[in-house]
C-alpha cells in the first residue's frame, strides 16, 4: 500500500465563476495555486490516464493557473468529480461491514455474501464540510458514521474507472431502522459530508481517527474509529465488484460514490445527537477534517 504522505491529492473547487483543480490539500495561511478545467474535464482525464502522474500531468499541462490567496471566501470546494451540470452522481454504500460488528473472523477461502447495499442519495445531495446537515425534523435516533468513499466514473460503454478515495460522513437516523430494517430507505435521509480532497491511490487499509460531539460549544461525546480495509469483514474488491455487477450503476458517464462502512460509534456508547449539535471527524492518519453542524428539519 503506498503511504499517505506519498499519496498524490486531486481537488475541484470554483472561484470567481470559474471551475478550477488543485493537487495539494491548502495549507493554512499559504496561497493555493489552482489550474484552469472545464466541467468534466477531470472526469474525462480519469478514463484516458492510467495512473496518478499521467492524470495530473494531462490537467496541468498547458493549463492556465492561478495564485488564490488564503481564505479568499469567492473560493468554494467541490465534491470530488462531481458533475453539477447534469448531476449524473450516485451515492451508495454498504452496510454491516465491519469486524467489530461479527462474532467471528472472516475465514480464509469463505464463500463471498454480499452485505447490505443502500441508495443515499444523488450526488447534488452532498455537502462540503462547514456546511449543515440537514435531517428530518422527526428523526429518532442519528448516528455519525465516519466512512471510506471511494470514487468511479463510468466511460461511455459503463465500464467503472476507479479514481480514488476521500472520507463522508454519512450521518443516518440508525433508531428508524432499529425500530423497523425495512425503513432503513428512510433512515438514509439525512445529508452526508464529503472532504473535496481525492487521494489518487488504492483504497487504505488504515484509517484511524476520532469523532468529538460539540454540544454549545463544549465537547459532549468524543470516540476513536476505524474504517480501513483492514477493519473491514469483507474484502473491498469484493464488495464493489459485486456493486458494479448490476447494469444501473454502470449507466454511461455516471460518477459513484460508494460508502465502505462505519465503526461502531456515539449512538453505540448510549449518546443521542440533538439539534444543533457540531460532529467533527477528525481523520487523523490522512490529516482530513469534516466538521459539520446538525439542523433537523
Amino acid at each position: 500500500m503506498t503511504s499517505t504522505a506519498s499519496t498524490p491529492i486531486l481537488f475541484e473547487c470554483e472561484y470567481q465563476g470559474e471551475r478550477y483543480a488543485g493537487f495539494a490539500q491548502p495549507v493554512p495561511g499559504e496561497p493555493l495555486t489552482l489550474h484552469r478545467v472545464t466541467e468534466g474535464q477531470v472526469r474525462d482525464a480519469v478514463i484516458a490516464t492510467s495512473g496518478p502522474g499521467e492524470l495530473v500531468a494531462a490537467l496541468t499541462g498547458g493549463a492556465e493557473w492561478i495564485t488564490v490567496p488564503a481564505g479568499d471566501p469567492q473560493l468554494r470546494f467541490l465534491p470530488p468529480l462531481l458533475p453539477t451540470s447534469t448531476n449524473n452522481a450516485l451515492l451508495s454504500g454498504f452496510m454491516r461491514t465491519h469486524k467489530s460488528k461479527f462474532d467471528t473472523e472472516p475465514a480464509e477461502g469463505e464463500e463471498f455474501i454480499a452485505p447490505n447495499w443502500f441508495f443515499k442519495g444523488f450526488g447534488s445531495w452532498l455537502r462540503m464540510p462547514g456546511e449543515p446537515l440537514t435531517v428530518p425534523a422527526s428523526a429518532v435516533a442519528l448516528i455519525e458514521e465516519p466512512e471510506v468513499a471511494l470514487v468511479y466514473v463510468n466511460d461511455a460503454d459503463g465500464t467503472p474507472h476507479y479514481a480514488g478515495y476521500t472520507f463522508g460522513n454519512d450521518l443516518c437516523d440508525i433508531g428508524l431502522h432499529r425500530r423497523n430494517p425495512g425503513w432503513n430507505p428512510y433512515c438514509k435521509l439525512c445529508d452526508t459530508s464529503m472532504a473535496p480532497w481525492l487521494f489518487l491511490g488504492e483504497p487504505p487499509r488504515s484509517v484511524t481517527g476520532r469523532v468529538t460531539i460539540e454540544r454549545d460549544g463544549v465537547a459532549a461525546w468524543e470516540g476513536n474509529f476505524d474504517c480501513g480495509e483492514d477493519s473491514l469483514y469483507f474484502k473491498v474488491k469484493d464488495m464493489t465488484d459485486h456493486l458494479f455487477g448490476y447494469p444501473a450503476v454502470r449507466r454511461p458517464g455516471l460518477v459513484n460514490y460508494v460508502l465502505l462502512g462505519a465503526d461502531e460509534a456515539s449512538f453505540h456508547d448510549g449518546f443521542r445527537i440533538a439539534d444543533g449539535d457540531r460532529i467533527t471527524i477528525d481523520v487523523k492518519s490522512h490529516g482530513v477534517v469534516l466538521a459539520n453542524t446538525v439542523s433537523f428539519g
